[in-house]
């Protein structure tokens, strides 16, 4: 019973504490909830939600690498997240476009927008 009981408390928290994050905005925002998903994921750390949420902030700030990191994580949690997966696969596209340099590559017959 007692587990019951704490565990309905730790969810009725945790869709206060996601409810308040989904309406945050501004990076100076961003990072304070960032750092409750950091709490939250330490006494929580199986909570896919959880990693999501803080994926979906580490992207608007461009932090794409530890955004990765989350989406894998829930990936990893649940293989069957579809979203997540997009959502990786996004990254690395933005990622590869972004880091390319047509100027400095010296194979011109490469053109890397017509992948």
């Amino acid at each position: 019973m007692l587990l019951q009981i704490t565990s309905l408390y730790r969810k009725l928290e945790k869709d206060k504490l996601l409810k308040k994050l989904q309406e945050t905005a501004g990076e100076e925002n961003i990072l304070k909830a960032v750092k409750l998903l950091d709490e939250a994921i330490k006494t929580q750390p199986l909570d896919e939600e959880l990693y999501f949420l803080r994926a979906e902030f580490f992207y608007k700030l461009s932090r794409y690498g530890e955004a990765i990191n989350d989406y894998n994580k829930v990936v990893e949690l649940n293989p069957g997240n579809k979203e997540a997966v997009g959502k990786i696969d996004m990254i690395q596209t933005i990622l590869r476009y972004h880091n390319t340099d047509i100027y400095a590559n010296p194979n011109t017959d490469m053109d890397p927008w017509l992948e």
